[in-house]
């Protein structure tokens, strides 16, 4: 069932997702070469607890971190560690804050120092995706038109879509219906409505969007070890149009 949130609620979750933004920012920052994924980690958690906030991410479902951190080829759920970044790479950051009782949900890809032009491609198809998908998000349309929207752009440059992950609703948990896929048919799904707040996230890989998860249960990763990027917004839908409610 979709949850429609109030006006009371929107403001409770647009302060949760101003937090969830700022995480994301001040770990974002972090990214630098010779730093562990686990001290970036350690950063976010901390900023979190500094804002009175939680992780919503620490201990969800078994997940041992407070971010979701996720370098090359992993295209989400890497566990923060020992990992030292280097120049190059790109790395994935997810984070979620929950304060009075709502959560909020983002992530994007940042560069560790320069990267690659094929690198820098691909983030920014990733990131423009969602702008695609989120300026789609008016009231009327349905999940479908969002889907589509990030496949049509992503497909056209050549790049691959994740199926088998997808975005969601939010509100109170951190998981809520619907799913938002990255893929579908235009006019077909869920219709959108004032009150409905998703998880826009696409989730996209430089080449084939074949995956496997890794040993410790949680790390997805591209099969061919291509690149891979993320980025994600939580949105409510207004009368007046899509809100990001995931904005520092």
């Amino acid at each position: 069932m979709v949850i429609l949130k109030t006006s009371g609620e929107l403001a409770k979750m647009r302060r949760a997702g101003q937090i969830s933004a700022q995480a994301l920012q001040v770990g974002g920052e972090a990214v630098k070469p010779g730093i562990t994924t686990g001290e970036i980690d350690r950063i976010i958690h901390r900023f979190i607890l500094s804002q009175g906030a939680k992780p919503s991410f620490l201990g969800y479902g078994g997940f041992p971190a407070s971010s979701c951190i996720s370098v090359n080829e992993e295209i989400i759920h890497g566990i923060p560690g020992k990992r030292v970044l280097k120049e190059g790479d790109i790395v994935s950051i997810d984070v979620g804050a929950y304060i009075d009782g709502y959560h909020g949900d983002n992530a994007a890809t940042f560069a560790c120092g320069p990267v690659s032009a094929e690198a820098q491609a691909l983030m920014d198809a990733t990131r423009q995706s969602l702008m695609a998908a989120i300026a789609i998000a008016q009231p009327g349309a349905r999940l479908g038109d969002i889907g589509y929207a990030v496949q049509s752009y992503v497909e056209a440059l050549g790049y691959g879509v994740v199926r088998e992950y997808v975005g969601h609703g939010v509100g109170r948990q951190m998981h809520e219906e619907p799913e938002v896929p990255n893929y579908g048919r235009p006019g077909h799904g869920v219709r959108l409505v004032p009150g409905m707040v998703i998880a826009i996230e696409p989730m996209i890989t430089q080449h084939s969007p074949a995956l496997h998860v890794l040993a410790n249960d949680w790390t997805v990763v591209t099969n061919d070890k291509g690149l891979a990027a993320h980025f994600e917004n939580t949105i409510a839908i207004t009368d007046d149009g899509p809100v990001i409610l995931t904005q520092p």
